[in-house]
């Protein structure tokens, strides 16, 4: 379905209309809200002293930005504008193309709690979500009236994906399915090919990315690269017992379980040096290299069930399916994390707002699973040869199902801040698939399906017993017998 631009004066209205809610945002939300991340990256900016614990991308980016002044309102300007860009391009064409309605949703999508309440932190998750948002709006602006896609715009995207990409250590499950859908296309005939690049880009992004990090970003290396490991051989312990990982005593496993240190939400308190860290210090000292990979992948081998098990309670909890109503790491931070640089906190205003939006992420319809299923409906019934919007759906709901499935694997926390863009992208891809109409029958077996999801999560929410909205909630506390 071709459509031809040809309301520019409404086109303006939703441009000027996410400006306004651009400039919004940051009265709202002045100077932005550092968390306890944000603050040690910005300790690196401005020491000049960069570790990959944290993606130093951002890091530098943020280092760069310091002639703008202190804090970080610079960082907190760029990801709004960003954020807003993307959406106000997309509005802003739909409503040039003639569909007001679908702009609004657009806007809309901006607007809510959960997204403008986490847009606001200063994270490496909204830097992604918004550079990604960008790169989306640029492509929308150009393809949605079947436009070629200038150099210098395919350039802007490229680079904003790349950003994207190096801002969180996991991003490539969500990048290099959008990056191949946006420019390469996406058709069903070509399914093995999309699917064959996507595998070999993603692998080949894996290899650099320590490359880049380190050579190029000049970041030290940390033992960021022992949490997953350690998180894995920890819960498969604490379902097959201390004979699954002889080598550490039965004792320290022992005492793993006594002071709660195998937590299927995170892997925090794993990293705990008063609590639980003897078991990654017992780990590395009788291990060649001190390298958990080559004791990860054994265990897993001989162990697949209580791998299975673990990974699936954790996959559960970071989706937030079968969880209660009040379940940590959901609220959005409405004030910045204590410390002696300078990094302020918003008005009471951003507190009542992020409450609101805390309230919305902990019900079912800010639960992961259903924007996973909202965009696994979308890949199911969209037909990208039908139109150019169809196509960009496709783009998004397949980088929130790519992302969202990778946490089957790779998680260690279950903070909603991770899923982001996919709940993001999920929204924006059924804006865009329905503005075109779907299929009746098709159609009404996905909303039966995402009516289970939601109604399961709701029954879940309602029958078990809340965990608690903090992050000390989140690690628990543990007592040593």
């Amino acid at each position: 379905m071709i459509r031809s631009s040809t309301n520019p004066a409404t086109g303006r209205g939703f441009a000027i209309a996410a400006a306004l809610l651009f400039v919004a945002m940051l009265a709202l939300f002045w100077p932005g809200v550092a968390m306890f991340d944000s603050v040690l990256q910005y300790r690196q900016a401005l020491t000049d002293a960069y570790v990959d614990w944290h993606p130093p991308v951002m890091a530098r980016l943020w280092s760069l930005l310091l002639w703008a002044g202190g804090g970080q309102a610079p960082m907190f300007v760029v990801q709004a504008a960003l954020y807003w860009l993307g959406l106000g391009l997309l509005a802003t064409r739909l409503a040039r193309l003639g569909e007001p309605g679908a702009a609004t949703a657009v806007l809309l999508v901006g607007v809510w709690p959960p997204f403008a309440g986490w847009e606001t932190a200063v994270i490496k998750d909204s830097q992604m979500a918004s550079a990604l948002l960008a790169a989306v709006g640029l492509v929308g602006w150009w393809r949605l009236d079947d436009r070629r896609l200038p150099l210098w715009a395919g350039a802007a995207v490229a680079a904003l994906i790349a950003y994207a990409t190096l801002v969180r250590a996991n991003a490539v499950f969500a990048t290099v399915p959008l990056a191949v859908a946006l420019f390469a296309g996406w058709r069903w005939r070509h399914l093995p090919w999309r699917f064959g690049a996507i595998g070999i880009a993603t692998v080949a992004v894996l290899v650099a990315l320590p490359v880049v990090n380190h050579q190029l970003l000049g970041a030290s290396p940390s033992l960021i690269a022992r949490s997953l490991p350690l998180f894995d051989l920890s819960g498969i312990v604490h379902r097959d017992g201390p004979a699954a990982v002889p080598l550490l005593p039965a004792a320290d496993w022992k005492r793993m379980e006594a002071l709660d240190c195998a937590r299927p939400l995170l892997w925090d308190p794993l990293d705990d040096a008063a609590r639980c860290e003897f078991i990654a210090h017992g780990l590395a000292a009788k291990l060649p290299g001190e390298s958990f990979y080559p004791l990860w992948f054994e265990t897993i081998q001989h162990h697949p069930v209580a791998y299975a098990s673990h990974r699936l309670a954790h996959w559960n909890a970071t989706m937030r399916w079968f969880v209660p109503f009040r379940f940590p790491l959901s609220i959005p931070p409405a004030g910045s994390e204590p410390n002696d640089m300078g990094l302020r906190s918003p008005g009471k205003a951003a507190d009542r707002f992020d409450g609101f939006a805390g309230g919305l992420i902990n019900s079912p319809l800010g639960a992961p699973i259903l924007g996973f299923a909202v965009a696994i409906a979308v890949l199911a019934l969209a037909r990208p040869e039908r139109s150019a919007g169809q196509r960009l759906a496709v783009a998004l709901a397949l980088s929130c199902v790519a992302m969202e499935a990778s946490f089957v694997i790779v998680s260690v926390s279950s903070d909603w801040r991770y899923h982001f863009w996919s709940m993001l992208a999920a929204a924006l891809a059924g804006v865009l698939f329905v503005r075109d109409g779907y299929p009746r029958r098709g159609g009404v077996l996905a909303i039966v399906l995402l009516l289970i999801v939601a109604g399961t999560c709701f029954a879940a929410r309602n029958m078990l017993p809340p965990v608690g909205d903090s992050y000390s909630d989140a690690v628990g506390a543990g007592e040593d017998t």
